[in-house]
Order: C-alpha cells, then sequence, then structure tokens
C-alpha cells in the first residue's frame, strides 16, 4: 500500500483559470498541487473541473387540442403522521410497552426502520429518539 505526505502535497498550490473568449466552448478551471523540487519523477495531483454549456431551450409549446400530459398520482403516506403517539411493540427495545412522539417517517419503501419515536424518557446511553420499523409501533388513541 503505498504512502504519500501531506507535508508535501502542501508545500505548492497553483490555480489556474484560463479565460474563454468564445460562448460555445465550456469554461474550465485547473487546480493543481505540486511540491517546490520539481522532479519529473514526482507525482503530482492535477483537478480538472469543466462547466457544461446550458441545455438548449426546448419548444413547450403544445397544439391547440392537446392536454398537457398528467402526474403521476402521489403514493399515499406510509406509516404514522408526525407528532401521533405511538406505543412500542419491540420485546428487546428500552422503551417496549411506553409511548412516544414520532417525529419523522421516511417514505422509502426500502428503508428497514422508517419510523423515528421520541421519548420522554432517556435510556442508559441518554439518548432518547430510536427508530422502528413500521410493525413495531401501533398508535395509541
Amino acid at each position: 500500500m503505498a504512502s504519500s505526505s501531506m507535508a508535501s502535497a502542501a508545500s505548492g498550490f497553483m490555480v489556474a483559470t484560463p479565460n474563454v473568449t468564445s460562448n460555445s466552448a465550456p469554461k474550465s478551471s485547473m487546480l493543481s498541487f505540486s511540491s517546490k523540487n520539481n522532479t519529473t519523477n514526482i507525482p503530482r495531483l492535477v483537478v480538472r473541473a469543466a462547466e457544461a454549456a446550458p441545455p438548449a431551450a426546448t419548444a413547450t409549446a403544445t397544439a391547440e387540442g392537446e392536454a398537457p400530459p398528467a402526474k403521476a398520482a402521489k403514493p399515499p403516506p406510509i406509516g404514522p403522521k408526525r407528532g401521533t403517539k405511538v406505543r412500542i411493540l419491540r420485546k428487546e427495545s428500552y422503551w417496549y410497552k411506553g409511548t412516544g412522539s414520532v417525529v419523522a417517517v421516511d417514505q422509502d419503501p426500502k428503508t428497514r426502520y422508517p419510523v423515528v419515536v421520541r421519548f420522554n424518557k432517556v435510556n442508559y446511553a441518554n439518548v432518547s429518539t430510536n427508530n422502528y420499523a413500521l410493525d413495531e409501533v401501533e398508535e395509541v388513541k
């Protein structure tokens, strides 16, 4: 595994911004780090960034009889609403059978523990919030 010294990388610093007069060419900037003793065997770190040209304006005019495309319907929100009181059903939880209020619910269906619950009582690690799965919380009336 190769190691490098940050002292040699920070000994030289150069920022070059070329003047671009043409509007069709993209703008670019160059950032280069090099050591003070310039030898050809020492590798250099060169970072270049180019700004892409703005996209061309598209025609948004529709013909007279065409309706604009319908937006996809939003799926209904999952889980309890923010601020509702919930009872914890996870047996290994410090707050098992306790109640807390929902802080947030992640709407991504791939999230394993989307419900964030805040409690008035802290646990042994002085933490008052925890994430739970949808089947580990039950709304309290």
